[in-house]
This record gives structure tokens, C-alpha cells and sequence, in this order.
């Protein structure tokens, strides 16, 4: 159930608009290191159907995106050998803000400051709805799955490792 509160344009949202795709906007109240899972409790919707957006880099510095379910950790050595890099790590919160245009806990994967690549958990697309970060802290949307791998241009890759995998 969503709480009725007003929210302001982003990024995110602007670039959504201006492509014509259609988004539902899910405000919470944010809590510190609660990520996507305590969006999906305060939200009431499945967690592995939240997509968390992760800012990662190549062995040369190169950013990228990686689109994962709520539940799930990448696995960085799977990732690395099916986009063809020799090792993918994790940016540093200040690296991700830098490359994204976004605060950390509140990274959208739409409209970021830097092209990046795009890698979406070949399973998110299942679900015909999911939900990820508008591009504040405490606002998630929702789009269309097929948003992930048209307009956004990701692209499927295996790399889910369940919590506790």
C-alpha cells in the first residue's frame, strides 16, 4: 500500500517521462542500510521483485550497472565471465555517486550521469512488474520488465547468488 505524499521529479523520472513509459511512484520512509528489503516490508511486495542497482567496475575502472533482485548478491566471477572482463569489484560509495549522478541508497539506473552499461538478472525479467530505485532515497517505481532490456538497453546476465548461497 502505498502512502500518498508528494514527490518530486528526478532524473530518473524526468528521462521516464520524456521516453513515454509509463511508472507507478512508491514512496517509503527510508531507513539507514535498510535497502531493498525494508522497501519491500514497508511497501508490501515481494522482495525478490525488487531490483536493487548496483554500481560496479571492470579491472580497468570502467563503470557499469548491475540490476539484481533484493534477495540476491552478485556473484562478481560469474558476472566477469559472461561480459567478458577479467574481474568486476564493487565502486566505492563516493566512485558510484561520482559515476551515477546519485546518492548512494537512492541509485536509479535510468538517467545516469555517465553511460554505463547495463546488466539486468536474466530472472527480474520474469516478473511483468519490478521495482527499483526512482533516484532518492525512500522512492522506488515500478515499470514494466521489459523497460530493463528495451529502452534502458540491459542486457540478461546469470550472476544471482540467494542470501546465505
Amino acid at each position: 500500500m502505498s502512502k500518498t505524499k508528494h514527490t518530486s521529479e528526478t532524473p530518473a523520472t524526468h528521462w521516464l517521462r520524456q521516453q513515454k513509459i509509463a511508472f507507478g511512484e512508491h514512496p517509503y520512509d527510508y531507513v539507514d542500510h535498510g535497502g531493498a528489503r525494508e522497501a519491500a516490508r514497508q511497501l508490501d511486495v515481494p522482495l525478490h521483485q525488487v531490483a536493487k542497482t548496483l554500481i560496479m567496475e571492470d579491472e580497468l575502472g570502467r563503470p557499469l550497472v548491475v540490476l539484481m533482485h533484493g534477495d540476491c548478491e552478485v556473484s562478481t566471477k560469474n558476472l566477469a565471465r559472461q561480459i567478458g572482463a577479467k574481474k568486476i569489484t564493487p565502486c566505492t560509495p563516493d566512485t558510484a555517486q561520482r559515476n551515477s549522478g546519485y546518492q548512494v541508497g537512492g541509485t536509479s539506473p535510468f538517467a545516469t550521469r555517465k553511460r554505463m552499461p547495463v546488466w539486468v538478472e536474466k530472472t527480474l525479467l520474469d516478473y511483468d512488474t519490478v521495482y527499483l530505485n526512482g533516484g532518492r532515497r525512500g522512492y522506488l517505481i515500478s515499470v514494466a520488465s521489459g523497460v530493463l532490456t528495451g529502452a534502458l538497453g540491459g542486457k540478461p546476465v546469470q550472476a544471482a547468488l540467494r542470501d546465505g548461497d
